[in-house]
């Protein structure tokens, strides 16, 4: 018995050993690869609880709390918005504890990189606390979540947007034959693909024998948008690239295949319902892995971004070198954008830390927090409880949700290229 106690004791011991090592050397590499996993943590959690959780949530007299049994559908959905609020508010008090950090002589700058042990009990209380609200608060932050998650897509199809012009620049600045020759080549494989998806499209989600004028609006509607774009940026007066042009095309494309594919399967113009039977396991692990890389590309982009996250005191405001995403060995404070770190710029430590911050904390925990209730609407079919344990981002608010952020990208798109001819009085360099 003593020995039985003493291996245990030893074992404990170990693994709170092992916890605080993995602490430390979280703190010593980039604070945002460690949030970055603990949202992907969270996105699995929320998949697994709503597999698996719905017995469970049955079984709790605060929740359940209706003379009739609600659906499993039901119950389903409360477990993710209840793992979406606990991460949504463990990020929201984050961003606004950082409201303001502008130096990294700001206590709370070692908020933001260390402590990691601290900060993940305090999450996963957070997020236990959520089994105990009621269902009238879930039923608000729901709500709540359509909005905040069409905040969040506005800022995806922005960091697009940058991101391909960036691109763009960053070729035609070498100024060489090679680079305009890939410029080119890549440009036409976007649009080459782009219009293959597009035929793929016609032949799954119009088939004989059905009136599927909607189905064709949105096809039709996204091939006139993607011509539009090349035919806009190669216009004299207008200031464009065919590179950019490509990208965003592609990108409608599949966001038009992405709102098709998520139509009701039962609807008669959805081509790929009759596969879903055949539909493998294995590839629905792989479309959920999809989905949730997808979520936390996005979030560590937005994170990442100068155009987003540059400090107003900072040297890097106002330019488009992306930042690295490596922060000081000792202090876990970031690189600047030549990777030599601050300390050895000044020559001492206090030289590092009257340093300024190298992109906005804030901002950067509100975008977590904003795709917490993202990934919430996607693994719930946008509230609508009706998809199944096996559907993921399935119903017609998605399809909705999807059409509407490809008008909007397009129209992003073409007006950050008419804007100068418009208000010739700015300056948009």
């Amino acid at each position: 018995m003593w020995a039985a106690s003493c291996l245990a004791s030893c074992c404990a011991s170990c693994a709170c050993e092992a916890c605080k090592g993995v602490a430390r050397g979280v703190s010593r590499r980039s604070a945002r690869i460690a949030y970055c996993g603990l949202f992907t943590f969270s996105l699995l959690l929320a998949w697994l609880m709503r597999d698996f959780a719905g017995p469970l949530l049955e079984k709790i007299p605060w929740i359940n709390t209706f003379t009739h049994t609600p659906s499993k559908e039901w119950f389903e959905t409360q477990a993710v918005l209840r793992v979406s609020l606990g991460n949504f508010l463990f990020f929201a008090i984050f961003a606004m504890l950082m409201i303001g950090v502008k130096k990294q002589s700001d206590q709370r700058d070692s908020w933001h990189h260390d402590g990691w042990m601290v900060k993940f009990i305090m999450w996963c209380t957070v997020i236990i606390l959520m089994f105990f609200l009621p269902n009238g608060v879930l039923n608000a932050y729901g709500q709540v979540s359509r909005f905040g998650s069409g905040l969040f897509l506005l800022v995806q199809v922005i960091i697009l947007l940058d991101f391909t012009h960036n691109w763009n620049e960053a070729w035609v600045a070498k100024d060489e034959q090679f680079w305009y020759i890939a410029l080119l080549v890549v440009s036409l494989v976007c649009y080459v693909a782009s219009f293959v998806v597009s035929g793929f499209l016609f032949h799954w989600f119009t088939p004989t024998g059905h009136d599927c004028q909607l189905n064709l609006f949105f096809i039709v509607t996204t091939i006139i948008l993607v011509v539009g774009f090349a035919v806009i940026s190669l216009h004299p007066q207008v200031n464009g690239s065919l590179l950019p042009a490509s990208v965003i095309a592609l990108y409608c494309t599949y966001i038009c295949y992405s709102a098709l594919s998520s139509e009701p399967r039962s609807y008669e113009c959805n081509g790929l319902h009759n596969h879903v039977k055949a539909v493998s396991t294995g590839t629905l692990v792989m479309g959920m892995l999809t989905t949730l890389l997808s979520v936390v590309y996005s979030a560590v982009r937005a994170g990442s971004s100068s155009t987003f996250l540059s400090s107003p005191s900072s040297p890097h405001a106002g330019s488009h070198k992306p930042l690295l995403l490596k922060d000081d060995f000792e202090g876990g404070h970031d690189y600047d954008d030549d990777g030599d770190d601050y300390e050895n710029q000044k020559g001492s430590t206090k030289g590092q830390k009257d340093q300024p911050v190298t992109y906005v904390y804030s901002f950067f925990h509100l975008i977590f927090a904003l795709a917490s209730m993202y990934s919430a609407m996607l693994l719930t079919g946008w509230g609508n409880s009706a998809g199944g344990a096996d559907m993921i981002d399935v119903g017609w608010p998605s399809v909705w949700v999807r059409f509407c952020t490809l008008l909007f990208t397009a129209f992003l798109y073409i007006w950050s290229l008419v804007a100068p001819l418009v208000f010739l009085d700015r300056d948009f360099s």
